[in-house]
């Protein structure tokens, strides 16, 4: 596949610490458009001396954004990849030896906490490269409901899987892993109907939840890092489920 045929879509606000590493990991002469959210950092400046395409456009949601910025692709072929995002090595050179004879490829996706990657979220599958005319982008909020949250790319076609990794620097420390918690769980509940019944049997799960996180995904074996996340995993739906019950 050759690489000025795919666009790399990046969102970004406030990302100048990310960007470099994500853009900078991209094959050689590969397309980046970014869709800023008029940041305060030097995140522009540094995509537009990087050769990306860049606008900026009010913030909405993450699934408008990405709608919107996936209309702006002209390439045949899209990468969707956060700010916070890199390729591998092996990946970065999977791209380019991608044969393009299916509409998609899922790559592997390993999330890093505090520098360190996570065995329970390690190995995630997801749909990033593909066809531009055969892709589009939906919801896919963890909780269910209607909140236009963890937005994901569906094919309309056949795809395959390409070797390497994707690596998600998400989480620097503690303080900013709390900070997205509550935000996402306050945009997600906001999707969810006022149901006590359903708050309850969330909280009643939560110790069934941590036991699969510790064991089943090996968050017991981080260490203290692995306890931290597997517990706040755990609350995740109840706080969201308690969330839409106050409103």
């Amino acid at each position: 596949m050759d690489a000025n045929q795919v666009t790399a879509l990046i969102l970004t606000r406030d990302e100048e610490r990310n960007l470099p590493r994500a853009m900078t990991s991209l094959p050689h002469g590969m397309h980046a458009f970014v869709l800023d959210a008029y940041s305060d950092d030097h995140t522009v400046e540094f995509a537009r001396s990087a050769g990306a395409e860049v606008e900026s456009r009010e913030w909405t949601n993450f699934v408008d954004a990405r709608r919107y910025a996936l209309s702006r692709i002209t390439t045949p072929w899209v990468l969707l990849i956060d700010a916070d995002e890199a390729l591998d090595d092996v990946l970065c050179q999977a791209i380019l030896s991608a044969d393009g004879d299916v509409d998609g490829y899922i790559v592997r996706r390993t999330t890093y906490f505090r520098g360190k990657p996570m065995r329970m979220w390690s190995n995630e599958p997801l749909l990033r490269l593909a066809r531009r005319d055969r892709v589009r982008v939906e919801p896919l909020p963890a909780t269910g409901g209607s909140s236009a949250l963890h937005e994901r790319l569906v094919c309309d076609g056949p795809v395959a899987e390409l070797p390497g990794m994707l690596l998600h620097y998400s989480y620097s420390d503690g303080a900013e892993y709390r900070e997205k918690f509550d935000a996402y769980t306050s945009i997600e509940a906001k999707g969810l109907s006022r149901d006590p019944g359903r708050f309850l049997i969330e909280t009643l799960l939560v110790p069934l939840r941590l036991g699969k996180n510790l064991l089943a995904k090996g968050a017991l074996l981080d260490g203290p890092r692995g306890w931290y996340v597997a517990w706040y995993s755990a609350l995740y739906p109840a706080v969201v489920s308690w969330k839409a019950v106050r409103g």
